[in-house]
């Protein structure tokens, strides 16, 4: 027994120091008013909270975190599936297709932001292959239209090889005498992926469900980088919102509050998701 907790004591110290300390250190300031500039600090219960309630930016900033979160998780778990499908065919060059899509993943954020912010740019790369059909494009970073929508782009191609290679591990341990039963049975391709892939993948699907809509609610350094918040308030998410309150305008009382709402908006959405994996979640063990 005494050795157990000597083997997790290391886990159980970085626990404590480094999410349930600064946990608590955060939902302590968000009853202050901090100036983390000057340093003065004063206890004002729960002004920081009615504050949020009277904030209409803070209104703006939550509807462009929804969207975002409603845009990109679809969008990236779909073309992650969509990906292991095909590359799961057993065609010719699936391990340098793995490798191209998967790549992404490895590379830095601010630089692979910094890259798309040239290409999306209004005389980059993506605007020149569209002058060679004739067209012009918009400015896509620029315009209010078209600003989400980039960001988006950007941040499902960065993260979508992960959930490729979760959803190509999980169609591998597909046994193939299911499918070839189904096959012989004369079900066409799409009754056996509907009827009987998709069901034996639902536990990874779960998994990456939870993963990828918790990392939407904390994006922030492509919007930085890419728009910083902007055309006007556009792209402004919660995140970069509690940098802006607690960096910029030195507020680190609301910043705090605001991050107690991002934790609570994460926290609420695992649970239902964990609850809702009763309806379609298969084999759960």
């Amino acid at each position: 027994m005494l050795a157990g907790y000597v083997l997790i004591a290391p886990q159980m110290v970085g626990f404590a120091a480094f999410v349930l300390g600064p946990l608590i250190a955060v939902v302590y300031y968000s009853f202050t008013k901090y100036n983390n500039l000057t340093g003065d600090i004063s206890f004002i219960g729960g002004d920081n909270y009615r504050k949020l309630l009277d904030d209409p930016l803070a209104i703006e900033v939550a509807q462009n975190t929804a969207v975002f979160s409603l845009g990109l998780v679809p969008l990236n778990i779909c073309l992650a599936l969509l990906l292991a499908v095909l590359l799961d065919q057993g065609l010719r060059g699936t391990i340098v297709f793995r490798a191209i899509f998967f790549s992404p993943t490895v590379v830095s954020v601010i630089a692979w932001t910094i890259v798309w912010s040239f290409l999306l740019s209004k005389d980059g790369g993506l605007n020149l292959l569209i002058r060679m059909v004739g067209a012009d494009g918009p400015n896509w970073l620029r315009e209010p239209d078209t600003a989400m929508f980039s960001v988006i782009l950007v941040q499902v191609l960065k993260g979508v090889g992960v959930n490729m290679v979760l959803f190509l591990a999980a169609l591998q341990s597909v046994p193939t005498e299911l499918r070839e039963a189904a096959r012989v049975d004369g079900a066409p391709p799409w009754t056996i992926f509907r009827r009987i892939t998709l069901p034996m993948i639902s536990p990874t699907m779960l998994l990456a469900a939870i993963v990828t809509v918790i990392g939407s609610l904390q994006v922030f350094g492509q919007v930085m980088v890419l728009t910083g918040g902007g055309p006007g308030n556009a792209t402004t998410v919660l995140a970069y919102y509690v940098y802006l309150q607690a960096f910029k305008f030195f507020d680190l009382g609301y910043a705090s509050a605001l991050a107690v709402l991002l934790f609570l908006a994460v926290l609420v959405l695992t649970v239902v998701q964990w609850w809702l994996r009763k309806k379609w979640v298969f084999h759960e063990q």
